[in-house]
């Protein structure tokens, strides 16, 4: 049976007809840290994603990109925008609204050597096709004994929007993190989005792509090293955003932007923070966290989702185990509140961390406040 799955189609324009084929009954008919000061020109999160599946597409005819309203609508969010123009139908697949049966076709795409890039609308959808995510993507290199690759790009926006309830507002990035056999990646500005996508695109095991859709409109200085074509960013690599010396402040994806804003306000008290960009959940860069752990003696762990058993619960058990003698401090987690998402307005605001609940937990980690359970 390995034989099989592994045996190639012949060309990998027949492949790419193969899928377009299967889906056509269901088809509607109508490297590393850098400053960013040096960069002139801006591009939005949007057009960075855009971009970099252009450019992938454009570069290896394996690749290929399919999902709801990815191409006669060019993408719910407009990532897809011109992509079914330039790559036509075979490359860019509409499906139906069945998240486990494309996401299952992606995978099996994926075992006879094409490169899918499957679009969740949002990966609150994903929960339909997590069996194929996790059982069929993440396990089959293992289960093979190495014997099959697994090439694709699970991607789509990921985390709270604004004013959508509880079912379309969660984090993945502790779920799929969890998981041995996938690579979750949480980029947060352009030059994140190109070089981590582009590099998802080209590594052979399953990757988790959690885009935030608050983000996508975002416009970020980016550098002409990073507009080259063959630019990627190392995955497993954290980026240290902002240097500092008092309190280590580690987010990942919209929480970067916060944690950096609150780093600014800090620094006019006289805290200098730094702020580091995870980039990657799985592989975590357990290095550079604990090297700037072991240099400001004070840890604030920042992310959108869950408290228990979160992103910012395993980062604090790296740093217990390896940095322990060098905190000064408790360790300071901030994330969202342990229930399910509010839909009204004040209440949501409430369940997703502030950029004053960031500057809080760093004035408690540095003695300049009064510590949580005295003003209880």
């Amino acid at each position: 049976m390995l034989g099989a799955i592994k045996q190639k189609v012949g060309s990998t324009a027949l492949n790419s007809s193969i899928i377009g084929q299967s889906l056509q009954r269901f088809r509607p008919s109508a490297s590393s840290a850098r400053s960013y000061a040096a960069a002139a020109k801006q591009m939005t999160v949007r057009d960075a994603l855009n971009s970099a599946l252009v450019e992938e597409m454009s570069a290896d005819p394996k690749v290929f990109l399919m999902g709801e309203e990815v191409g006669e609508y060019q993408g719910a969010y407009k990532i897809s925008k011109g992509l079914l123009e330039k790559f036509g139908p075979d490359r860019v697949l509409d499906t139906p609204i069945t998240e486990a049966g494309f996401a299952g076709i992606g995978v099996g795409a994926a075992y006879y050597g094409l490169k899918p890039v499957v679009e969740f609308m949002t990966f609150n959808f994903s929960m339909q096709a997590i069996d194929h995510i996790i059982n069929s993507a993440a396990k089959s290199n293992y289960m093979s004994a190495g014997q099959i690759n697994v090439p694709i790009v699970f991607r789509g926006p990921n985390g709270a929007a604004a004013g959508v309830g509880a079912q379309h507002s969660q984090c993945y990035a502790a779920w799929f993190g969890s998981c041995p056999g996938l690579k979750v990646l949480t980029p947060y500005s352009s030059e994140d989005a190109r070089g981590l996508l582009k590099a998802a695109i080209r590594d052979p095991d399953p990757v988790v792509f959690l885009e935030n859709e608050m983000l996508y409109g975002e416009s970020f200085p980016i550098s002409e090293e990073a507009l080259d074509s063959n630019f990627t960013l190392p995955i497993g690599k954290a980026k240290i955003e902002r240097e500092g010396k008092h309190v280590t402040i580690t987010a990942f994806s919209k929480m970067v932007g916060y944690a950096l804003q609150a780093a600014e306000i800090l620094s006019k008290e006289g805290i200098s923070a730094e702020v580091i960009n995870l980039r990657s959940i799985r592989p975590l860069d357990r290095a550079t966290i604990n090297a700037s752990v072991r240099k400001t003696n004070r840890l604030v762990t920042v992310e959108e989702g869950l408290p228990q058993h979160g992103v910012g619960a395993e980062i604090c058990m790296s740093v217990v185990e390896e940095s322990f003698a060098y905190l000064d401090a408790p360790v300071e987690r901030i994330a969202g509140a342990d229930v399910p998402m509010p839909y009204a307005a004040t209440l949501e605001r409430i369940a997703v961390p502030q950029v004053e609940d960031i500057v809080r937990a760093a004035k408690r980690a540095c003695y300049r406040s009064v510590p949580l359970a005295a003003a209880a």
